[in-house]
């Protein structure tokens, strides 16, 4: 039964193909923007930040890089910044942001904890996934992997046949594996 909990994926991003114009995130010219969205009272999203971690560390192109942290409605300042916000506060490059009443995971179609979105310069969706194999678990995983492969090609997807351009074992989504970011506190 545990074992059937830690590896059900839960919803996947309804992500825009497009950085979303109402969003109050800033973009960086020229650089690729990643957001992680959070649940601060997720156990399973301390196995998320250390994958962030692992794949910038990894990576050869910085992106300019967001964990929105839920802060739903009705709950006292602070209520969102738990041993994950200070987490994600020391990964260098890492701007923790507290998402009031979740507006920014709606922006970006979020649902679940962990979701990671990889925009490239442009403002164009490269990545939508997790970046863990199951609920709580690091190490290897496809979604780290394909994060870190885009970041090395700078932040693009882009290769002589344009927009997109991927060799067949690449993905641009995985699933992703958290608590839900809505209804529960």
């Amino acid at each position: 039964m545990l074992w059937r909990f830690d590896n059900a994926p839960g919803v996947g991003a309804t992500a825009p193909a497009r950085w979303p114009a109402d969003s109050t995130l800033a973009r960086t010219s020229g650089q690729p923007t990643l957001v992680l969205l959070a649940h601060p009272q997720c156990s399973c999203t301390r196995a998320s930040l250390d994958e962030l971690g692992e794949a910038l560390a990894r990576a050869r192109t910085p992106p300019r890089t967001y964990v929105l942290f839920l802060k739903p409605e009705g709950f006292g300042n602070g209520w969102e910044q738990t041993d994950s916000w200070r987490a994600a506060a020391a990964i260098p490059g890492v701007t923790p942001v507290r998402d009031d009443s979740g507006r920014e995971a709606s922006r970006f179609g979020a649902a679940t904890s962990g979701q990671t979105l990889l925009y490239d310069a442009d403002g164009t969706l490269l990545f939508s996934g997790g970046i863990t194999a199951a609920r709580g678990h690091a190490g290897d995983n496809a979604g780290r992997s394909e994060l870190v492969s885009l970041l090395n090609r700078g932040g693009s997807a882009r290769g002589t046949a344009g927009a997109l351009n991927r060799g067949p074992s690449d993905r641009n989504a995985t699933s992703v594996f958290g608590c839900p970011l809505f209804g529960t506190s």
